[in-house]
Formats: structure tokens, C-alpha cells, sequence
């Protein structure tokens, strides 16, 4: 089990970050809430790991903090979430915007997240709620660690929003619908992160 890498950010292709740890380029899938916090290409960051392994495929998922692992553990225990809707879901809401809508039973604002249908946001209150009440009151609690920000320069518009779409598209958006979901912020000047945060935002 891989459980943490701290090196050198080559790549940053949301969701997808490229790590080289010891000449050892590791590619891990990482939440956009998560993503967003990243430092810039060439500087170092450490990332909490979670290693699935498939029969077609050995994944790495990635985490800022150790809380958001574990939300991201326990999404995976529930029936019919796979990794790739977790991630999905950590995209869509923060760990402690997730928390809440759980714990308010918030079935609207869950089947707003791509892959979430009304079914799938009645287990997630019923088996996670549950689960909530076993761990630390704080284990998810607000702080400055999970501010969401964007160090990165603002590309061109045109690859900007092309590389949101994709993004939102590997997140399990439809191609129509990253797009519309794009092309409703509106706005030319500011980077990848930031529209697809912004795409996001508005979604729920």
C-alpha cells in the first residue's frame, strides 16, 4: 500500500497530477477540491495516497489531508460507489460541504454531482450518516487548510475552458453538459482551476 509521496509537481492535468518522487514519476487522481490547493509545476508537495488496484488498472487517488482520505475510505464502502464516483463526489462538494449535506439529509444538493442519482443520495445519507456518528465531531471540521485558492498563471481562454471540459468530462460529466457548464461562467481571463471551481460551484 502506497499511503503518502512527497516530490516534485511535473504535470498538472486536472484531475490528474504527475509527482516525481525519487526519479519515480507517479500519476494520481486527486479531487478538485483538492487539486485546487496544489503548489505550482516544479515545486514540492506531499499527498496522502490511496492505491486501488484493479484487474485492468492500478490507480493512485490523492489527498491534501488525511481527513479527506478517509471521507474518500468510507465513500468507498458504501454499495454502488466506485473510486471513480468518489472522486467525483469530492470534486463536487468539499469534505465538510459533503458532511453536512449528509448529516442534513440534503438529497438535492447530492444528486447534483455527476453520477448521483436520487437513489444513490438516499444510501449515501443513510449509510454515511451512520458511519459519522462513530467518528471525531472535528475529524471534517472548516479550517484554513481547506480553502480553496489557485496559484496558477491564467492561460488563454480557448485552452482554459478546453481543458476544464475535459476535466469535468473525466469527472463523469457528459460532453454537452461540461461544456454548457463551462460556457455559462462566462468568463475569458482566468485559468483551468478556476473555471472548472467555478463550474462546479454553480452545479450545486
Amino acid at each position: 500500500m502506497i499511503g503518502r509521496l512527497r516530490g516534485i509537481i511535473l504535470e498538472k492535468q486536472p484531475p490528474q497530477v504527475l509527482l516525481e518522487v525519487n526519479g519515480v514519476g507517479y500519476e494520481v487522481h486527486m479531487p478538485m477540491t483538492c487539486f485546487y490547493e496544489l503548489p505550482e509545476l516544479d515545486q514540492e508537495a506531499m499527498i496522502f495516497t490511496h492505491f486501488v488496484v484493479r484487474e485492468d488498472a492500478q490507480l493512485l487517488f490523492g489527498f491534501n489531508h488525511k481527513p479527506e482520505r478517509s471521507l474518500f475510505r468510507e465513500l468507498l464502502k458504501v454499495n454502488g460507489v466506485g473510486p471513480k464516483l468518489a472522486l467525483a463526489i469530492l470534486s463536487g462538494m468539499s469534505a465538510q460541504q459533503f458532511v453536512t449535506a449528509v448529516e442534513q439529509g440534503e438529497i438535492a444538493a447530492l444528486v447534483k454531482l455527476p453520477g448521483v442519482g436520487k437513489k444513490t443520495a438516499e444510501r449515501l445519507v443513510v449509510e454515511m450518516k451512520d458511519r459519522f456518528k462513530g467518528m471525531h465531531g472535528d475529524l471534517f471540521a472548516t479550517d484554513s487548510t481547506f480553502a480553496l485558492t489557485s496559484q496558477l498563471p491564467a492561460p488563454a481562454g480557448n485552452d482554459a475552458e478546453s481543458e476544464a471540459a475535459a476535466a469535468l468530462v473525466a469527472l463523469g460529466y457528459k460532453p454537452v453538459e461540461a461544456s454548457r457548464m463551462i460556457s455559462k461562467i462566462g468568463r475569458k481571463d482566468v485559468d483551468c482551476e478556476t473555471l472548472i471551481r467555478e463550474a462546479l460551484r454553480a452545479a450545486i
